[in-house]
């Protein structure tokens, strides 16, 4: 079976399983947003050669350290709510008046986690030297929590409109490619990439807030403390795992930047864009749009929705075994073409990271599935047992063998993660499969 069949095995089967009409909402979704990833996917393929030439090594090292630091303040203003308001949201897609009321609660919420988040970064860059030092780079990229804060995915998702999300990143991605190309030729000009960065995410989601009010009619008001506290406390566990996640994702990177230089940051920067680049198309796609759906369809019937997830599932795992060897071993070809050379521990960073995608990937669609049950502690209590291992693991092995160390440090933790999410979602299922008595 090659990887062409296996994808149009999984529509099918997709289509087939969600029924005709719910197949139809699903299947225009995954249209929608796999246009974005194509666009996503390739320009950074062309992106990172470009930059990486321009600015050097040590300050693309110094903006992708930067980047992980200011996605910290990401996550506090998501919350959680790209999770819990997504899943509220698709359960009342019909109810304007409960829409609205959870669109205000939810934005009042996230812009308030938006002054506390840049009140944080003002007392850290004022008084950590590690920060001061580049303190106009940080503040450069922190306007990209505000556009993060104002463009509402979740609330597309829930809606299951997931075209508003393709068009306006398209859009962002193309005009942040256009300045860089424009206006980066030097490594002098490293400022101007945070710079393009914030506009083109402020820019998204300007626009996001406009289509939420004149697509949709939604016209926010200032919530009670009740509804925010609502919304804050159906969040709750998904921030606890968000904040989990991020101590063995976004940490990597960040913890590369401080226990090594930029230089070696870079390096290991660019490994981990090219495995995100692998893990996220096409798989972005099908877990984006069938989140919400499924959600609708365990709300009915609770078996079907395991079986469609069980399916959607292994057909992925056919995908990935199928796919992730080419990328493997082309891997020397890939970090060549970004870099410009031969650098061996780049290569073998980006191998382990590609096994480590192979779990995410088989382990996609089971993760949802607790969220879809609403099994959120299972979820956070499994990311936050694997936090308390993988950071320290991802500490230990940077001392021991420099960047390396963080790929060989995610292969197990996200092999642990797939081991406790595999029996996590056996043990919860079981009551599914079994007749009552």
């Amino acid at each position: 079976m090659n990887p062409m069949s296996s994808l149009i095995k999984l529509i099918k089967k997709t289509y087939q399983m969600a029924g005709a009409q719910e197949g139809k909402v699903v299947m225009g979704n995954v249209a929608s947003l796999s246009w974005l990833q194509v666009i996503t996917y390739a320009l950074p393929m062309i992106l990172l050669p470009y930059l990486f030439r321009m600015l050097g090594a040590e300050k693309f090292g110094l903006i992708a350290f930067a980047q992980a630091f200011v996605q910290y303040f990401m996550i506090l203003t998501d919350y959680g709510f790209n999770v819990s308001a997504t899943k509220e949201i698709s359960l009342y897609q019909d109810d304007h008046t409960k829409v609205r009321r959870i669109f205000s609660a939810i934005m009042t919420a996230k812009i308030g986690l938006f002054f506390i988040s840049f009140i944080i970064l003002s007392t850290l860059v004022y008084f950590v030297p590690k920060f001061r030092g580049d303190w106009l780079v940080y503040m450069l990229c922190f306007p990209a929590v505000l556009g993060s804060t104002l463009f509402p995915v979740w609330f597309f998702q829930g809606m299951e409109k997931m075209k508003y999300i393709a068009q306006l990143n398209i859009i962002g991605s193309i005009f942040y490619a256009i300045c860089i190309f424009t206006f980066i030729h030097k490594p002098q000009d490293y400022l101007l990439v945070p710079f393009i960065s914030s506009c083109a995410s402020l820019i998204v989601g300007l626009f996001g807030q406009y289509f939420v009010i004149k697509k949709f009619s939604i016209s926010p008001y200032f919530p009670s403390y009740k509804e925010i506290q609502q919304q804050l406390e159906a969040g709750w566990n998904i921030f606890i795992a968000a904040l989990a996640v991020n101590a063995y994702t976004t940490t990597r990177v960040f913890a590369v930047g401080m226990l090594t230089n930029n230089t070696l940051t870079g390096y290991y920067s660019i490994a981990e864009r090219i495995a995100n680049a692998v893990q996220t198309f096409p798989l972005y796609s099908f877990s984006q749009a069938i989140f919400p759906r499924l959600s609708n369809i365990y709300q009915k019937n609770h078996l079907k929705a395991f079986n469609m997830m069980q399916q959607i599932q292994q057909i992925t795992i056919t995908i990935s075994l199928i796919c992730l060897p080419i990328v493997f071993i082309l891997a020397n070809l890939l970090v060549s073409i970004v870099c410009g050379g031969n650098y061996p521990a780049a290569v073998l960073s980006v191998r382990l990271l590609i096994i480590a995608v192979f779990f995410v990937s088989a382990n996609a669609f089971r993760v949802q599935f607790l969220l879809v049950c609403g099994e959120t502690k299972i979820y956070s209590r499994i990311h936050m047992t694997m936090a308390v291992i993988g950071l320290p693991l991802i500490l230990l092995l940077i001392s021991f063998y420099s960047y390396v160390g963080a790929a060989m440090a995610t292969v197990a933790i996200e092999g642990g993660i797939f081991t406790l999410t595999y029996f996590a979602v056996k043990r919860l299922t079981f009551s599914l499969i079994t007749p009552s008595k």
